[in-house]
């Protein structure tokens, strides 16, 4: 299922889509299926 918000990106050819709207399955590219890409940890500020 495409979550709303969240990057998706091909490890292939390093394609980035942003879901704008949640609904069934996942996003393909390349004839496979795209990942979620993970925030960045922001660096602490002690």
């Amino acid at each position: 299922m495409a979550q709303l918000g969240k990057r998706y990106r091909c490890e292939l050819c390093g394609t980035e889509v942003l879901c704008t709207k949640a609904g069934e399955g996942t996003p393909l590219c390349c004839d496979k299926e795209m990942v979620v890409q993970e925030p960045k940890p922001l660096p602490s500020s002690d």
